[in-house]
């Protein structure tokens, strides 16, 4: 899907819009300010070194819309973040769903 097809048919569940846009502005904040990935696990990061929140977002966002929504998301974050968060948001929701496993 491209900016386009984003924009005009947006991948979101009916009723979800408000959330789901609540959900990409946390994650557009935790990006700079944490990351989403760290070298050592403690506070904001699990045991396997990814952002507790981040994780939870992703998990939600699958609840909502499955591999789909998480998509669209990651692609707005992207667009929002560069290339190089948008990897680690990438890896942070492995494993959740359907999402690279």
């Amino acid at each position: 899907m491209g900016f386009l097809s984003d924009l005009l048919f947006p991948p979101i569940p009916s009723g979800a819009r408000e959330e789901v846009e609540r959900l990409v502005k946390e994650l557009v904040e935790i990006g700079p300010r944490d990351d989403f990935l760290s070298e050592r696990p403690g506070r904001p990061f699990n045991n396997q070194c990814r952002h507790i929140r981040g994780v939870e977002i992703g998990k939600r966002l699958n609840d909502l819309g499955g591999y789909n929504l998480m998509d669209y998301v990651l692609r707005r974050v992207r667009r929002k973040l560069g290339k190089e968060l948008a990897a680690h948001l990438e890896y942070c929701w492995m494993g959740i769903g359907s999402w690279l496993s």
